[in-house]
């Protein structure tokens, strides 16, 4: 019986090898403090236990899986706590990217049919959806968990729009001024042909803007801070974690140690 078998029938611990080859997996995660790492192991512990998983396409469901998924997607809720993941319990996870039908209507009412090609897409009050291939690919500015994640957080106060529920720290009209400044000076430079290091594709919709920045807040908090220290600061203050500072840290206490 595996790991996800025991979760689905009692609340159980991920075996501590498991734990420290997904830390080992993700240099983001093993920037975590030592206490940090802990809590993050208790809330994945959670995730697994009130949460769904199912495959598609194939793929074998597996405690790495399981284990990775729910690692990765309980770190931008490391200080907000699993409650801001109510409401929807699965996860649906392929082998590779999978093709979702879509239909739209054109300004003469004319429905066309296509195919949308997806590495992760996140439904409101359904599943969410995750490519493996792309789980895997977690690090340099790209998370697939992270950004479908973020949509789920997006989630919790409607349609997704770039902003999400806001707890007591943060107010409406602060988070419309900086957010928003942000997404129209990088909408200006992906218009410009402009060569950036954060994912053009956040210049989709602020929604999108939403979760490709939690991606890089996270990954590559240099970067957000350095190109827009205002937003660094706005998601540090809703994410109630500081990246930057931790991967100083880290990087520190690694030097000290090799020293």
């Amino acid at each position: 019986m595996g790991l996800f078998d025991w979760f689905r029938q009692r609340r159980q611990k991920i075996p501590e090898s498991l734990w420290a080859a997904t830390l080992a997996a993700h240099p983001f995660l093993a920037d975590l403090a030592v206490d940090e790492q802990k809590q993050l192991k208790m809330l994945a512990e959670a995730f697994l236990a009130e949460k769904e998983f199912s495959t598609a396409g194939g793929l074998v469901l597996s405690d790495e899986i399981c284990v990775s998924i729910a690692a990765q997607g309980c770190l931008p809720i490391l200080k907000l706590g699993l409650g801001a993941y109510r409401d929807w319990v699965g996860i649906i996870t392929y082998p590779d990217e999978f093709v979702v039908p879509r239909q739209i209507a054109d300004e003469n009412g004319i429905v066309h049919e296509y195919d949308d090609i997806l590495s992760g897409e996140a439904w409101v009050g359904g599943p969410l959806v995750v490519s493996w291939h792309d789980v895997q690919l977690a690090g340099n500015g790209y998370n697939v968990v992270i950004h479908e994640f973020a949509h789920k957080l997006d989630m919790l106060n409607g349609e997704p729009d770039g902003m999400p529920a806001l707890h007591s720290g943060l107010t409406a009209e602060q988070w419309q001024e900086t957010f928003f400044a942000a997404y129209e000076d990088f909408c200006r430079r992906v218009d410009n042909d402009e060569e950036t290091i954060i994912d053009p594709y956040a210049s989709e919709e602020p929604a999108e803007f939403f979760a490709v920045m939690s991606e890089s807040f996270f990954e590559l908090p240099e970067v957000v801070d350095r190109e827009y220290p205002a937003l660094y600061a706005l998601l540090k203050n809703y994410y109630r974690q500081d990246p930057l500072s931790r991967r100083t840290k880290a990087a520190s206490a690694a030097s000290t140690a090799a020293s």
